[in-house]
């Protein structure tokens, strides 16, 4: 989405009610049919008020992902925010950011695919949500080790290792192609936490490996 958008005038309008009625003619009429003269009708506006708040239909749609990274990022921060044991707050945050993803692939395909095409068009958008995210990992994994749970030598690197290992369970390609094939992956989310959780608990000496 452009930095140097217009500030929008008083129409009564606001990105939410944009966003949420952009994202309602995609489930009706598909990414490729959806543009900004259509989304202000549904408005009872004009496409040039749209103009006021979005500079095209990419800046919309730009915007409807990031809201999506944002809800990701609000729900993986209240595992964070949890008093409960590293281990099981890594394990709540993996399973919850695969629910989510399960759920909006189920219930807003059209929403969904929208989600995967403009990611794979924009790479800074995941350079900045996987940022986001190993800082979350990072978070729990450095508090595990405050409270002796784990015995890392690196916290950072320990994140992008838990990061890589599950990714195959939240990337929106992967949790599709998972769902087509009927897998139910949440078992394999459960696994692949403890064992981490377990190296972690043992000890980790991370220091030596190399970038």
């Amino acid at each position: 989405m452009s930095d140097d958008k217009k500030k929008p005038a008083d129409d009564g309008l606001n990105t939410t009610k944009i966003l949420d009625t952009a994202r309602a003619q995609i489930r009706r009429h598909g990414q490729a049919k959806t543009n900004i003269v259509d989304i202000a009708k549904a408005l009872g506006t004009s496409h040039t008020t749209i103009y006021r708040h979005f500079r095209s239909k990419t800046d919309v749609f730009d915007a409807i992902v990031v809201d999506a990274m944002k809800d990701e990022e609000a729900l993986a921060k209240a595992f964070v925010a949890s008093s409960a044991p590293a281990s099981e707050r890594l394990l709540g945050m993996v399973l919850a950011l695969h629910r989510r993803k399960r759920e909006r692939l189920e219930g807003d395909p059209e929403v969904y695919e929208l989600y995967r095409r403009v990611l794979e068009a924009r790479p800074e958008l995941v350079k900045n949500y996987t940022a986001a995210m190993t800082r979350l990992l990072a978070a729990i994994i450095e508090d595990g080790v405050k409270r002796r749970e784990f015995v890392v030598d690196d916290v950072d690197l320990a994140a992008g290792i838990v990061r890589d290992a599950v990714t195959v369970y939240v990337h929106p390609a992967h949790v599709e192609l998972a769902f087509k094939a009927g897998l139910d992956l949440e078992p394999s989310v459960r696994r692949m936490i403890e064992t981490l959780a377990i190296a972690m608990r043992r000890g980790l000496s991370l220091g030596n490996i190399p970038d």
